[in-house]
């Protein structure tokens, strides 16, 4: 399969967390796995979908909801002073619509603020947020918006 999200989303029960942060029927939260910036995540949705147009009307209800309850959940786990919500699906193999949920934080220095916070994406090994941390960053979202689900 040559879509990264589809071959994902049809493994859904086996995926680890940082995979499955969350999701309904409509949608799954991933966090990047690219990024050198922890609590990159990525909302895709659960079918095969190469253009925003061609969302479904309960798609499209329920992106706006998880766009705001990533975002609140980024900011009370990572302590973001806000988050960017951006969308290309350009890159080959991730045509799929995805919508990059990024936490902006206090600190980000002048020149990763905007569009330039995609110098974080496509880090090198060594400068990767980590399989651990990606897992522990998704518990912890998760956890987050469970307690938000219950209040």
């Amino acid at each position: 399969m040559d879509c990264y999200t589809c071959h994902h989303n049809q493994q859904i029960g086996a995926l680890p967390p940082r995979e499955l942060v969350a999701a309904d029927d409509h949608w799954r939260i991933a966090h990047a796995f690219d990024t050198a910036l922890p609590g990159w995540l990525v909302l895709v949705p659960r079918r095969h979908v190469v253009s925003i147009a061609d969302l479904t009307d309960a798609e499209a209800a329920s992106l706006g909801t998880w766009q705001v309850r990533l975002s609140r959940a980024l900011r009370t786990v990572t302590g973001c002073v806000k988050t960017y919500v951006v969308q290309f699906a350009e890159k080959e193999g991730f045509a799929h619509v995805h919508f990059h949920v990024v936490p902006r934080m206090p600190d980000l220095p002048d020149d990763r603020r905007g569009p330039r916070i995609f110098a974080y994406l496509a880090a090198s090994d060594g400068q990767r947020v980590n399989e651990r941390q990606q897992d522990e960053l998704a518990a912890s979202l998760r956890a987050q918006l469970d307690h938000a689900d219950l209040g």
